[in-house]
């Protein structure tokens, strides 16, 4: 019993991680049905964010980190909404194909730029050491993680409810057209919409340099887990993806307690598959333009 107790901090660390990562996911495929492949590289594009201002803040790189790699993964996936993925609106297999080609260029460039082999950033000296939680150990990194992911999961809120540009999102996200004949500028929407999702992949990077190395196919290990998060959860629904986050982490941690690391995916695509085929919408539904 104790053992399984054990794994609860883990399954929540590996939950927040998915989520993390998962958040700018949900609304760039659930309001304009982009399936962007380059996501993963955009996470990519956070982690080496954080590398390169080591050199200037040394171990408080990763904080400083946070607000440049919003920025700098924003303003990457701004750059490709506009330049590409803009004209393919409405033929989801060919942005899968097109964002999958991007993703291949990005991994290219990051290996022109930094190097093949993997990297590290050095974490923030008051992030080393673990506290006891639930009769196990779990390092100060997973629990900046979970709290990182929890505010990001609340600022995300405020900004759908509490502002003026998040209610036109959820108005363009409930019904596109309806929207646009009352006046909201839905090309400007989605803009705002994939420079936001963008910039949460960046700050995902940057957590995930806390509990690995950065590499150039560091985003490619994680986009298979996002998309499962974004499906099961439900297109565009912020609840739905932090559900849905949560369950495939504690199957991860559980899975991999009970088997081992490659047995434990098995059951979680298993598991997913089941669910998918009960509910092929997901835990939620929401009307967008992916559903239309």
């Amino acid at each position: 019993m104790e053992s399984l107790l054990n794994q609860l901090p883990v399954g929540l660390s590996i939950g927040a991680v998915l989520l993390l990562i998962a958040l700018g996911l949900t609304f760039t495929f659930g309001q304009m049905g982009v399936i962007n492949m380059a996501h993963g590289e955009f996470i990519m594009a956070g982690a080496y964010t954080a590398y390169m201002l080591q050199d200037w803040f040394h171990g408080q790189a990763v904080i400083v980190a946070l607000p440049v790699a919003f920025v700098v993964a924003g303003t990457l996936g701004w750059i490709l909404e506009r330049a590409a993925i803009r004209h393919f609106y409405g033929r989801p297999l060919d942005t899968l194909l097109l964002t999958w080609g991007v993703s291949l260029v990005l991994q290219q460039a990051a290996r022109d730029l930094f190097g093949a082999p993997n990297v590290q950033v050095t974490a923030p000296s008051w992030l080393s050491g673990r506290v006891e939680l639930l009769g196990g150990n779990l390092p100060y990194a997973r629990l900046f993680i979970m709290g990182l992911a929890a505010a990001c999961v609340v600022g995300i809120w405020a900004y759908m409810n509490r502002s003026r540009q998040g209610r036109r999102m959820r108005a363009v996200m409930q019904n596109r057209e309806l929207a646009a004949v009352s006046g909201v500028a839905t090309g400007r929407v989605d803009q705002l919409t994939f420079f936001i999702g963008s910039g949460l992949a960046g700050v995902a990077g940057v957590a995930l340099t806390l509990i690995g190395p950065v590499g150039p196919s560091l985003g490619t290990y994680y986009i298979v887990d996002a998309f499962l998060v974004v499906v099961a959860g439900g297109l565009g629904q912020l609840r739905g993806a932090v559900i849905a986050a949560l369950a495939l982490g504690m199957l991860n941690s559980y899975g991999e307690f009970w088997t081992d690391a490659s047995l434990a995916k098995v059951i979680v695509f298993v598991v997913i598959v089941g669910f998918l085929q009960v509910r092929p919408q997901g835990l939620f539904v929401l009307r967008s333009r992916a559903l239309t």
